[in-house]
């Protein structure tokens, strides 16, 4: 079961990664970065999230991995 979890969240931080970095590359995105500098903050906490979730599941897939 925990083997299951870890590499959902490993495969949901990519993805949610991976979706981070398509919206900071939008049209609202550039809008944003025009007037403030940064990115909008919906991208941005997809990238942290993905991130943090992806290192999460990581670690919990290899320590799973070597106690198998």
């Amino acid at each position: 079961m925990n083997k299951i979890v870890s590499i959902a969240l490993l495969v949901g931080g990519v993805l949610l990664m991976i979706f981070g970095i398509n919206a900071t590359d939008s049209f609202s995105s550039d809008v944003s970065r025009f007037f403030t500098g940064s990115p909008t903050d919906k991208a941005v906490w997809m990238l942290v999230g993905g991130t943090v979730a992806t290192v999460v599941g990581l670690v919990w897939t290899l320590r799973n991995w070597k106690q198998a």
